[in-house]
């Protein structure tokens, strides 16, 4: 059930969407000389020009820019079209060559990649192999991610291919070419206010906080050209506001719509809407260190109280999959070779019995010598479901007599720092390479660097040694069952629910589709019908 706060906050917000939406259409009307929709900037005669809204721009306010080796902001360089990697991933994440031709294994810590003969920089230049070089040799020295995915050891170059070689055994280094960190730029190109020389069928022209403004790459090397002379990506970060633009007209497409605006998007003669399951997970990390939560009783009791199917089909509005694991059931290793606790209230109840609590004082809440169990909740707001889910939790754990106290937070990085919090919740791509070492090695390994809950498994870190020395792609998917399995038999981490992402955009757009890797947005194929 939804708590009386839900509602209450979706009325309000539902209301303030309506009267909005009529305020701005009386606007409209009156600016426009006698009414009708708001058109997007046609641009001069004969243009074609395209404006994107999205809630993700620069995948976090603090990763605005072009340049793939500073943070997280190669995101923004993939998904514009400004870059692009080696080998990318299909629909079905199974990897292909792009700016490469091939690869060939020399031996466990040696791949020689070959590219592809006319690839250019959007400023015409050829690029060869010695520029990739550069450019992952840049990576290596800018980004804080690159060094321990790629162990790279050294690069050797010569017009037409590069020559990788590992300090250790590297199964999975295509994956981690093809991360969005991975999009070859010409390093000898200034990067000047934040603009980087990419490869892709678009160039960025200008970058501010807020926007980005695009012009066709006329070097562009792929056979099918680039079709808009002009594409402006706006940072829309208010739902409400991102809606009535859409509804205005003043965009040709959106993504990241609150769940309840997308209902009004469902006239097919004016809209369409492009949807894909991604790897993206909605998880929460209960804290080791926390001593009511070192009993493993406590920790399924919470588990078996969320309802991940209302979660997932009430609050989400459908557009999400209740999960299972960190991984979504198409992959091999995903949630249909796996299996977690159940939602079962009288379940949870009998193990908090179990585990000693009881309600001694009536008042609603369980205790054990003389304290409530009551639990800090730290997440943060600018992903959209994350409150939700901590809505979620917290009726659900009320049910069964758990005092949980929210901190929604965008200063949840130094909260992290202080370990005030007990459970932590958070979004993440489970699988951005396609295989399933990066999670691991990102979340639930002594050395991860987002093991939030500080937990510790001799037979997980036995496991992802093995995996991290195994090329054959079955036995990495076995190894990876039994490490998610582990962790799911241990209760380290509540899976609540996998994103399905939705592009809403006009009916007159064309070759604009949401990817199961979250990278993919703008194409050479994006055209829009006059």
């Amino acid at each position: 059930m939804r708590s009386k706060k839900f509602f209450s906050g979706f009325m309000s917000r539902k209301s303030k969407l309506i009267a909005a939406l009529a305020l701005s259409g009386c606007i409209l009307i009156s600016g426009c000389g006698g009414g009708g929709e708001k058109k997007t900037d046609a641009g001069k005669a004969g243009e074609k020009t395209f404006v994107y809204g999205t809630m993700a721009y620069g995948v976090a306010m603090e990763n605005v820019g072009t340049d793939p080796h500073d943070t997280y902001v190669g995101w923004s360089t993939l998904r514009y079209g400004i870059g692009e990697t080696l080998f990318r991933f299909t629909e079905s994440m199974e990897l292909e060559p792009w700016l490469a031709k091939n690869f060939e294994r020399i031996d466990e810590n040696t791949v020689k990649i070959n590219l592809k003969e006319k690839i250019k920089f959007s400023n015409g230049k050829k690029v060869t192999g010695k520029a990739v070089k550069a450019c992952l040799e840049r990576l290596l020295k800018m980004n804080d991610r690159a060094p321990k995915d790629l162990k790279i050891a050294a690069i050797d170059a010569d017009e037409t291919s590069v020559t990788i070689k590992t300090t250790e055994p590297s199964p999975s280094l295509i994956n981690y070419l093809s991360d969005p960190y991975g999009c070859i730029i010409d390093t000898e190109a200034d990067v000047k206010d934040k603009i980087v020389v990419g490869t892709g069928p678009y160039k960025a022209v200008k970058v501010t906080d807020t926007q980005i403004d695009l012009v066709k790459n006329e070097n562009y090397w792929g056979d099918v050209k680039p079709k808009m002379d002009k594409i402006t990506i706006r940072s829309i970060t208010d739902g409400d506001t991102l809606t009535m633009a859409m509804q205005n007209g003043e965009l040709d497409a959106v993504q990241g719509l609150p769940y309840a605006s997308l209902e009004l998007f469902g006239d097919t003669g004016k809209y369409k809407i492009s949807q894909a399951d991604t790897s993206r997970i909605y998880q929460i990390a209960f804290n080791y260190k926390t001593p009511e939560l070192q009993d493993i009783k406590v920790r399924q009791a919470i588990s078996s109280a969320l309802d991940k199917e209302n979660f997932t089909k009430v609050l989400l509005h459908g557009q999400g999959t209740p999960a299972v694991g960190p991984f979504p059931a198409a992959m091999t290793f995903g949630d249909k070779a796996v299996s977690a606790m159940k939602f079962d209230k009288d379940r949870a109840k009998s193990l908090l019995q179990e585990a000693g609590y009881a309600d001694t004082d009536n008042d609603g809440y369980v205790d054990k010598d003389g304290k409530n169990l009551e639990l800090r909740y730290l997440t943060y707001t600018s992903r959209q479901e994350l409150p939700l889910l901590a809505e979620a939790m917290q009726a659900s754990l009320k049910e069964i007599g758990i005092k949980l106290n929210v901190n929604a937070t965008d200063n949840y990085k130094a909260v992290l720092k202080t370990g005030d919090y007990d459970m932590y919740a958070k979004a993440f791509v489970a699988a951005p390479t396609g295989d399933p070492e990066y999670y691991f090695t990102t979340h639930v390994l002594d050395s991860s660097a987002y093991n939030n809950g500080f937990y510790h498994s001799d037979a997980i870190e036995a496991l992802g040694r093995e995996l991290h020395n195994e090329f054959n792609p079955a036995e990495r998917s076995n190894l990876a069952i039994k490490m998610e399995q582990q962790l799911l038999d241990d209760c380290a981490l509540i899976y609540a629910s996998h994103l399905r992402m939705s592009f809403v955009m006009r009916k007159n757009i064309e070759g604009f589709v949401a990817h199961p890797s979250d990278y993919y947005e703008i194409s050479p194929a994006l055209d829009k019908k006059i």
